[in-house]
């Protein structure tokens, strides 16, 4: 069966998933972790996308980002990911792929799953055990959202900004919903939409924006179609 053609739509936020081929490193060092920030930080600029959160894990990373065209998200990942293995192959004296396939991302109501998506993101590292709090990472978008350190290429959607009236009322909201974590089920709906490229929102939201798209925004019910009697 032939894949369905990501689905990108300006004003949206997205979450963009990109792992490693056969699930290797894409980063050995801080090096390469500061050069993947540089290139996504170049890019968003270039083509006009604002990227809300982000985590650089060690063999696969996560963007929350909304573009402002429909082509800026697809021309960001192509060309962070083209410089970004060019780079990677000439340091480490390596040659062939880098990636596992194309990035998968997945569209989703902002209401509903936004600051959702973003604490999954901050999450990662401590589901992973690198760390026993977000706060101790290093190379996530959260230490920036909780006050602690400044990064330019954060770009707070309106929800964060929603959070509170003053910048120290928005982080520290933002750090108690860190600290409550997510549901079991709000991590799987963010996982599998992401992978599969399934719009992730109410009933109600997928139909609107299915209006909007050809291409098919869930997954079709389970069993074959009914069919008429003569």
């Amino acid at each position: 069966m032939a894949r369905q053609p990501r689905l990108t739509v300006a004003g949206y936020p997205h979450h963009v998933i990109q792992r490693g081929n056969d699930r290797k490193a894409i980063v050995q060092d801080d090096a390469d972790r500061a050069r993947l920030l540089a290139l996504w930080q170049e890019q968003a600029v270039l083509f006009k996308v604002a990227i809300h959160a982000y985590v650089v894990m060690d063999n696969h990373f996560h963007l929350l980002l909304t573009p402002e065209t429909d082509d800026g998200l697809p021309r960001m990942m192509q060309a962070v990911g083209r410089a970004y293995v060019r780079y990677f192959n000439l340091r480490h004296q390596r040659t062939g792929t880098l990636w596992e396939g194309r990035y998968r991302s997945n569209l989703i109501e902002s209401e509903r799953y936004l600051l959702a998506c973003m604490v999954y993101i901050d999450l990662n590292p401590v589901r992973a055990g690198m760390v026993a709090h977000a706060a101790d990472f290093p190379w996530s978008s959260h230490r920036h959202c909780i006050g602690q350190v400044s990064d330019k290429m954060v770009t707070p959607h309106a929800l964060f900004w929603g959070l509170g009236n003053t910048p120290f009322a928005r982080e520290a909201a933002y750090a108690e919903l860190v600290q409550a974590g997510l549901a079991q089920t709000d991590k799987d709906h963010l996982t599998r939409s992401a992978l599969s490229g399934w719009a992730l929102g109410s009933a109600d939201f997928v139909g609107a924006l299915q209006q909007s798209t050809p291409r098919r925004l869930a997954p079709r019910k389970a069993g074959r179609p009914f069919k008429k009697t003569r």
